[in-house]
């Protein structure tokens, strides 16, 4: 988070702070209409107003948007762990306790003929195993204990034990793509994506909270501005009655200006009725209680520091998680090329165990005069006639690989572009608030002598209502221009992922 406290050009902060200063001269000057009006609601304020930086901190550290954020990274993140965990030794236990059955089977006689018996058999068996995959060469290396035991009873009465000490075995594909490889890497760059996202995620919540926080700061200065026409206007309209009574203005001079003491009536309430909607937003944005007391303020002046479009143009390739899952994707259409080429051609498949086992009546005797187990078997896979469907998978592929390489070159020099742009952008509105900030002092000394002009009756009432006008829209261009410039800042921070003011990427 950039601090809004910063040495300001002495120009922009002079006239930033007249500005601000005209803010404060007209929410003196509507304390009367105000306390007139009447209002809706609201709770005493009873903490200090809210910077642009507080509101910014308040909505990444509790509001609800930069909670589910971060429930969406911390579920990448128990994601990777669990995948780093499957591929550490994995140790499990497996039984069979009891297995039985009661039937009548057929038994064979010595003299050829068949009877059927009834037979109770129970058996089980327990096996505890030590798997790990091999992250080289894809294969699986186990190494495994079991013990089983076998009852019958009937007329072929047995009862028999038998016993793996012991095994290493070894399951292992040939001339096959190495998934868990590939996995892993695809799984680093996955990592890598959420980590950036929820970086620009948080960008997000300080443009929406700048949005939030301006629409206040508009709407404050917007009912601020009308209540003090509406006491202006009630003023002159109090005025111009006595000047038609003695015949010093017309008619038409006094409708008019009961139209504007009207007009502006309509303006107090509507400009209310946007300010409190503005502030239940921003507690939402927040996650402030429903009429939690809350105002805003800003400062007199703006970050000095000025965006370099070289330096934004790198923290863009470097930072931005487009370029993560720029790279991930390449990598995919890089792995299914792979695939392509060797998972329908010729493969084989190599199982090896090797061990000690033995059998018993009882289950010490199945632990006594061990002998060798070994296991050996090698499959192979080779297509003879696949016409042509191996090799039009393969260039399927390649062609895919080399759409999404040229796709990422876009998407990687439109990211850049916009880096560049945002970084102009944002000096393009300094240099716009600094004008607005000026034109908006000029207009309303303007008002103020076309004011004074007319009480003495040097000018018309047309003339004043045209420089109210311009001082209303010269207010409001100068809120939006200091909006555009905090949107502009807070976009390349976005953009960039680097913190111009600190000279230090974002983390």
């Amino acid at each position: 988070m950039t601090s809004d406290i910063f040495r300001p050009r002495a120009g922009l902060a002079f006239v930033c702070t007249q500005a601000i200063a005209r803010r404060r001269a007209i929410a003196a000057a509507s304390l009367l209409a105000l306390a007139a009006a009447p209002v809706v609601a609201q709770a005493p304020l009873t903490q200090a107003p809210l910077s642009l930086a507080q509101v910014v901190e308040k909505a990444q550290l509790q509001g609800l948007q930069s909670h589910a954020n971060l429930a969406t990274l911390e579920a990448a993140r128990q994601r990777d762990r669990s995948f780093g965990a499957r591929l550490l030794p994995q140790l499990s236990l497996t039984g069979l306790t009891p297995n039985y059955n009661r039937s009548i089977i057929s038994v064979m006689q010595p003299d050829g003929t068949t009877l059927f018996k009834p037979q109770q058999q129970t058996d089980g068996s327990l096996n505890l195993s030590l798997t790990q995959k091999l992250p080289f060469t894809g294969g699986d290396l186990v190494i495994s204990s079991a013990l089983s035991q076998l009852r019958r009873t009937g007329d072929a009465s047995l009862e028999t034990w038998s016993s793996t000490p012991y095994s290493i075995s070894l399951r292992q594909n040939l001339l096959r793509p190495n998934t868990t490889r590939w996995d892993a890497r695809e799984q680093d760059l996955r990592i890598d994506v959420a980590e950036r996202q929820f970086l620009e995620a948080r960008e997000d919540v300080a443009t929406a909270a700048t949005n939030a926080f301006f629409d206040v700061y508009a709407a404050k200065l917007a009912l601020k501005n009308a209540a003090g026409n509406m006491a202006i206007n009630d003023t002159l309209y109090t005025l111009n009655k006595g000047r038609f009574e003695v015949g010093k203005i017309s008619e038409n001079d006094l409708l008019q200006s009961e139209l504007a003491l009207l007009n502006a009536r309509t303006s107090v309430d509507g400009a209310r009725l946007t300010y409190e909607r503005a502030l239940a937003s921003l507690r939402l944005l927040i996650n402030l209680p429903t009429g939690a007391p809350i105002d805003v303020t800003v400062s007199a002046g703006v970050p000095a520091f000025e965006a370099d479009t070289t330096i934004a143009e790198r923290q863009a390739r470097l930072n931005r998680s487009t370029t993560a899952d720029l790279d991930l994707q390449e990598l995919q259409a890089k792995r299914r090329v792979t695939e392509a080429r060797l998972n329908t051609g010729i493969g084989a498949f190599v199982s090896a165990a090797y061990g000690r086992n033995a059998t018993g009546a009882t289950a010490d005797a199945a632990y006594q005069n061990l002998l060798a187990a070994q296991r050996f078997s090698l499959s192979v896979q080779m297509p003879l006639v696949q016409w042509g469907a191996h090799s039009a998978d393969v260039q399927a592929a390649r062609a895919d690989q080399e759409r999404v390489t040229n796709t990422a070159r876009v998407a990687r020099e439109q990211a850049v572009q916009d880096a560049h742009f945002a970084a102009l952008q944002l000096g393009l509105s300094r240099r716009q608030l600094e004008l607005s900030a000026k034109a908006d002092t000029v207009a309303q000394k303007r008002y103020e002598v076309t004011y004074n002009r007319y009480v003495i009756g040097r000018i018309t009432i047309d003339i004043l209502f045209l420089a109210q006008s311009d001082k209303d829209r010269a207010l409001d261009a100068y809120t939006q221009a200091l909006r555009g410039y905090w949107l502009s800042h807070y976009r390349l921070r976005r953009l960039t992922l680097f913190d111009f003011a600190t000279g230090a990427a974002i983390r």
